[in-house]
């Protein structure tokens, strides 16, 4: 019989499988993910990108800001859940990520104004957006960064907009006291900020490496 503990490590596991399984990927984000293999970046993960879709249904989003473009996998799940004139604004310091993911969005049907891809560092790239402006923030970018994300990414919602950090929880970083090492502190820097900003109502959801959510109540 199995301890407790390995008990609830098959069972997470196999809740794991079966949420990235729930919707499988077409050929378009069965593309988009093999050239993140070739370019060297992490694809979002199946049951993350379909909280991103649903996230961006939910509400109704027109304007999406993503900090870390890839091979353009978020941003297809950010666009299939948004509005039918919705425009994603994807940042990231690596041209070629944003040549594959306009490859992305071209193959599966979008128009380039559905996109405004913008090569930059989102630090400062950020502060030039509309404050206010926007109904969803995505993060997925160098995670020691985190914290200034944040605070920017705040003041770009709307009320009712949502701000999405991807990968907060990978590896129990969050709750493993030896680790002490500067992008671990970052993520727990900001799972702390967006825990205790009165004007967010925040969740952490168990997909895709953590995804910690807020929506914008004030």
């Amino acid at each position: 019989m199995s301890s407790g503990t390995e008990a609830a490590a098959e069972t997470g596991a196999v809740g794991a499988e079966q949420v990235d399984g729930y919707l499988p990927d077409d050929d378009v984000l069965a593309a988009a993910r093999l050239r993140a293999v070739d370019l060297g970046c992490a694809p979002l993960a199946p049951g993350a990108g379909t909280t991103l879709r649903f996230l961006a249904a939910t509400v109704a989003a027109r304007a999406v800001v993503e900090v870390g473009t890839g091979s353009g996998v978020s941003g297809l799940y950010l666009l299939r859940g948004m509005a039918a004139d919705g425009v994603l604004t994807s940042i990231d310091v690596e041209p070629e990520y944003q040549r594959a993911a306009r490859k992305t969005f071209l193959e599966a049907g979008y128009p380039p104004g559905r996109m405004r891809l913008i090569v930059g560092r989102a630090l400062d790239v950020l502060p030039r957006l509309t404050p206010g402006g926007y109904d969803l923030v995505f993060v997925d970018a160098a995670r020691i960064e985190y914290p200034g994300y944040y605070e920017q990414g705040v003041a770009l919602l709307r009320r009712g907009g949502v701000i999405v950090f991807h990968q907060v929880l990978a590896g129990g970083r969050l709750t493993d006291p030896a680790r002490r090492d500067p992008e671990t502190m970052a993520l727990r820097e900001v799972a702390r900020a967006v825990r205790e900003d009165e004007r967010l109502i925040p969740a952490l959801l168990p997909v895709g490496g953590g995804l910690l959510v807020a929506t914008a109540c004030s």
